[in-house]
C-alpha cells in the first residue's frame, strides 16, 4: 500500500516520527509521499525524507509546493527555491497547489498567482501536479484546462467535491486520491456515492495524516491522530462502494501511486 499524502513535517509528529514509520512498515505501507505546503514546509518534508532514508530505504518522498493558504507568501524567490527543492531525487511532485475559496486565507487573486506559476514550474520540470481544491472546482477546472495538454499528470488529493467537479477533473484524465473522509457516515456520504465513478487506473488512498482519522476504525487511537499505519482503513472505506475487494483496491492503487509519481525512479 502507498499512502500518497502525509503532512509528515506537522507538529503533532515531531516526537515519535520513527515509530510511526515503523507502524506504517508493519500495516503494509511502503512508501509515503509527504505533503509541502509552502516553501518552508516543503524543505522541512525533503529533510524528514533525507534524515530517514538509511532507517527506511526507498520508503519516503515528497511533494514541493505552496498551499492556497499559503499563496500570499509567493515572492520572487518562491519559484527559485521550489526548482532547486525539485531537483532533490526524493522530491516526485510539485504541490500541494490549487485554491481553498471557502477560507480565503490568501486572496482569490493571490491564490491565482501561485497557482499558475505553480503549473508553469511543473510543466518547465515535467513532474506531476498535487493538487488541493474547495468549493472553487469551477474556477480551478478553467485554469488547469489551459495547461494540461502540457502537464505529464496530476492528482485531486483528498477529494470531496461533487459530481460535476469529479467529472470535470476525469474529463481531463485526472488522478483522484481519496481520504478518510469517505469513512465519515455523515460527511462522506457524497463521496460514497461518486466513489463507484472512479476509473480503478486513476484512483489513489491517502491519510492526509494527522488529520481526517477514517471514523470507520473498530478501536480509534485516544489522540485521533491519524497516521500512515490508518490506510488500511481508508481502502475498506473505498471498498466498501466498489465492486473490487481491498486487496484490489491496495493493489491498484499501489500500482497507479508508483507509475504516477515515478517512485524509485529517482532515488
Amino acid at each position: 500500500m502507498i499512502d500518497i499524502g502525509v503532512n509528515l513535517s506537522n507538529p503533532r509528529f515531531a516526537e515519535d516520527i520513527e515509530q510511526i514509520l515503523q507502524r506504517a512498515q508493519q500495516a503494509g505501507i511502503s512508501k509515503l509521499v509527504l505533503t509541502g505546503t509552502s516553501v518552508d514546509e516543503s524543505r522541512a518534508v525533503l529533510a524528514l525524507c533525507k534524515d530517514y532514508s538509511e532507517t527506511f530505504p526507498g520508503m519516503l518522498y515528497a511533494t514541493a509546493g505552496i498551499h492556497p493558504h499559503d499563496a500570499k507568501t509567493l515572492d520572487s524567490e518562491s519559484i527559485y527555491t521550489l526548482r532547486e527543492l525539485a531537483a532533490e531525487p526524493e522530491v516526485v511532485a510539485i504541490g500541494e497547489m490549487g485554491l481553498d475559496f471557502n477560507r480565503n486565507f490568501s486572496t482569490p487573486a493571490e491564490q491565482e498567482k501561485a497557482f499558475e506559476a505553480q503549473l508553469e514550474l511543473a510543466v518547465e520540470l515535467q513532474l506531476p501536479v498535487f493538487l488541493h481544491e474547495r468549493d472553487a472546482a469551477e474556477r480551478q477546472l478553467q485554469i488547469l484546462k489551459a495547461y494540461r495538454d502540457y502537464l505529464v499528470d496530476a492528482v485531486a488529493h483528498c477529494f470531496t467535491g461533487s459530481k460535476q467537479a469529479l467529472f470535470g477533473y476525469l474529463d481531463l484524465n485526472l488522478h483522484i486520491g481519496i481520504t478518510g473522509w469517505i469513512c465519515d457516515k455523515k460527511r462522506g456520504e457524497a463521496l460514497q456515492q461518486l466513489v463507484s465513478n472512479i476509473p480503478l487506473e486513476r484512483l489513489m488512498v491517502e491519510t492526509d495524516a494527522p488529520y481526517l482519522l477514517p471514523q470507520n476504525m473498530l478501536k480509534p487511537p485516544k489522540g485521533k491522530r491519524n497516521e500512515p499505519e490508518f490506510l488500511p482503513w481508508v481502502i475498506e472505506g473505498v471498498a466498501a462502494y466498489r465492486q473490487e475487494s481491498r486487496e484490489q483496491i491496495a493493489k491498484a492503487t499501489a500500482d497507479n501511486a508508483t507509475r504516477f509519481f515515478r517512485l524509485g525512479q529517482k532515488l
